[in-house]
């Protein structure tokens, strides 16, 4: 009898030949899987490990990690369930080969990878091409190489029975190759588990595969670039052939304007390098980021002699090199910026160009909200003193009184400044409301047709996601009923705070650091910044902060305040919750009664909802208005809490009905929308 002393066992093994007819089913305790073979078994628990996981070697020097030899080990020493096979990509629960530079292997997966990379290929079957029956091809569509990640549709491929798939002609690849691009050392065929980018068509390949490498110097070519074309000719995108050049130089690339090291594709006729992949860079493009279709170039000439900034990184892009920039203002961009996220842009063709170009314009230029009725002339400019908007049945007159507390029927806020008024009914419009375009093409939006200002509405803004009422620009087109406040359909690139002296600049994504006026951690989302400074502000702190609003503690409006005069302590408290603030954020101020108060005890989500709009509610006979009451708060009858904030109330003088703006249907069901 053979008995077999082994490291992961307290217990001797012992050699069972597998012939013995046992009902019970035996799974191997390295690899996990079943045992159909000989084995060996501990006599005293269900211990079992399959013939080959029992001799498999306690250290191996694999191919694909020439550094150091691998472990053989009863787990990883990593945290349990989160350690994933380097080769199969799924979790290590079993036996491992196991390297501390972060390295794991499945027992079988170390076996299997290690026959392929040396081409020892008895546990590798070939199998004919594919058979092109639909059920067939649709299921090989998803399968992938595991050399090249390629479909292996239309090849002869290699499968063993673990589901390791291979193209015949990548088995056949050599394990080492000499280069024209790196002539001081060998290149190896291995994983590629550093994600280093192919020095030829500079492209990270993320998933698993195999590449040929040079781990000392780290350079990494895919395996379909180890031999690429001489001549490269993209009519659509330039009118030469490009010719390659495999020399170790150093360039700049006169399409992305970005360095290159390596191999570069020439065209003598431009006297243009550039790098494989931006051949086929699209020429025209409409970019989520501007509100124009953008072109490339490969310079730009600009006679003010001025810098011009990539709105996105913020860094200065070099005029010298290709950029993509709007043919109608001063838009430009880097081209890594603008193609960097395959969903904030689509190519068009250059008649589509021509048309999107001119459509927009149109839309900027020749969709107005409203007719004008009546108009003066008041030294050069004319004035609209009368107009019939869209979104009211009588016309509007413009007026310069501000004599009560009035709030706009666009944007919801308190009106200051000039504005439109109904003669017959309560019906308010800020002057710039009322002047909105009709049709908007959104910034940072990703439709190809522009949104519609609606009025009436009562929705959650998609951008900030701030409760809101009036009007909206809302998409009619696609099904995703995006609803934006006229605020987040101006945003911009830059904006000029009066809570800091420089222009803050818009940071698509932004970790660290507190927002100036909250005072609270920034998320990393839509940061407004002062990168001299180190200023920063939440996008949603400079459009959802009223400059001047209203609080019924109040019977003054207070005015946002960037900052604190007063350096005593004890004056830093909050007027309505009675609690400590900061002298280091922002607050808002009644000048008149110095109160000062939290930004979150005056603004509590319902800064941008109208009060005195009528609802009308399914589960209530009568049309309910949104009020805000002061005084004798009544009883909710949903919830039996007095009604101190936001809520509705029947108009019906007997009916005596009021419930929670949060206790209502229509709360519910636009939050759940």
């Amino acid at each position: 009898m053979e008995v077999l002393p082994h490291f992961s066992h307290v217990h001797p093994l012992v050699f069972n030949d597998g012939r013995s007819h046992e009902s019970e089913e035996v799974y191997c305790c390295a690899c996990g899987e079943l045992v159909s073979g000989p084995r060996f078994s501990c006599v005293d628990c269900g211990f079992h490990l399959d013939k080959n996981c029992a001799e498999a070697p306690v250290e191996m020097n694999h191919p694909f990690h020439r550094q150091h030899n691998l472990k053989l080990m009863t787990s990883s020493p990593y945290v349990e369930g989160n350690t994933i096979c380097n080769f199969c990509n799924n979790r290590c629960e079993k036996f491992v080969y196991h390297c501390s530079c972060n390295l794991d292997f499945h027992i079988k997966c170390a076996f299997l990878s290690y026959n392929f990379l040396v081409k020892d290929s008895r546990e590798l079957v070939l199998q004919d091409k594919p058979i092109s029956s639909e059920c067939h091809s649709q299921e090989l569509k998803r399968v992938l190489c595991f050399a090249c990640q390629k479909s292996l549709l239309g090849s002869d491929y290699i499968s063993p029975d673990s589901g390791f798939y291979l193209h015949k002609k990548c088995s056949d690849l050599p394990l080492k190759i000499s280069h024209l691009s790196h002539r001081h050392h060998s290149l190896f065929l291995q994983f590629n588990s550093d994600h280093l980018p192919c020095k030829i068509c500079f492209e990270i390949q993320l998933h698993r595969g195999l590449v040929y490498c040079c781990s000392i110097c780290k350079f990494v070519l895919h395996i379909e670039c180890v031999s690429p074309p001489p001549i490269i000719e993209d009519p659509s995108t330039h009118e030469h052939p490009f010719t390659r050049c495999l020399r170790e130089w150093s360039f700049n690339c006169d399409v992305c304007g970005t360095l290159g090291n390596y191999v570069s594709y020439n065209c003598s006729t431009c006297s243009l390098m550039v790098h494989k992949k931006c051949i086929s860079l699209p020429r025209f493009i409409k970019s989520l980021w501007h509100d124009h279709p953008i072109s490339h170039k490969y310079f730009v000439v600009d006679n003010e002699c001025t810098t011009h900034d990539c709105p996105l990184c913020h860094e200065e892009v070099n005029m010298a090199c290709g950029s993509y920039n709007c043919s109608t203002c001063k838009f430009i961009i880097h081209v890594n910026c603008a193609l960097e996220d395959a969903r904030c842009y689509y190519k068009i063709s250059k008649d589509d160009f021509d048309k999107l170009l001119n459509a927009m314009l149109e839309v900027g230029t020749m969709n107005p909200s409203f007719f004008v009725r009546n108009m003066i002339k008041v030294g050069e400019k004319m004035i609209n003193m009368e107009i019939e908007h869209f979104s009211h049945q009588h016309n509007l007159v413009l007026s310069d009184e501000v004599k009560e507390r009035r709030y706009c029927d666009g944007c919801s806020q308190l009106i200051l400044t000039s504005f439109y008024c109904c003669l017959e009914c309560d019906f308010f419009l800020h002057k710039s409301c009322a002047e909105l375009p009709r049709k908007k093409q959104i910034l940072f939006a990703f439709h190809q047709d522009p949104f519609v200002l609606t009025p009436t509405c009562i929705f959650i803004c998609s951008h900030c996601g701030v409760l809101s009422s009036g009007f909206a620009y809302k998409c009619e087109v696609y099904l995703c009923k995006d609803h934006l406040c006229v605020r987040c359909a101006e945003i911009a690139f830059s904006y000029m705070s009066g809570g800091h002296e420089h222009l803050l600049l818009l940071y698509i994504t932004y970790l660290g650091g507190y927002c100036n006026a909250c005072g609270g951690s920034i998320g990393g989302y839509k940061v407004y910044r002062c990168k001299a400074c180190d200023f920063n502000v939440h996008y949603g702190c400079l459009t959802s902060l009223p400059q001047t609003t209203w609080h019924k503690s109040d019977r003054h409006c207070l005015i946002l305040t960037y900052h604190e005069d007063n350096d005593y302590s004890q004056y830093h408290y909050c007027d309505v919750c009675e609690k400590e603030r900061s002298p280091n954020t922002w607050f808002y101020h009644c000048p008149i009664c110095d109160n000062s108060a939290h930004l979150s005890c005056v603004l509590r989500g319902s800064q941008f909802l109208k009060r005195g709009i009528k609802i009308k509610e399914s589960d209530h006979p009568h049309t309910l208005m949104i009020v805000e009451k002061v005084y004798d708060y009544p009883e909710c009858h949903k919830c039996g809490h007095r009604c101190m904030d936001l809520a509705l109330e029947c108009l019906d003088a007997e009916c005596k009905y009021i419930i929670h703006w949060e206790c209502s249907t229509t709360f519910q069901y636009i939050r759940s929308a």
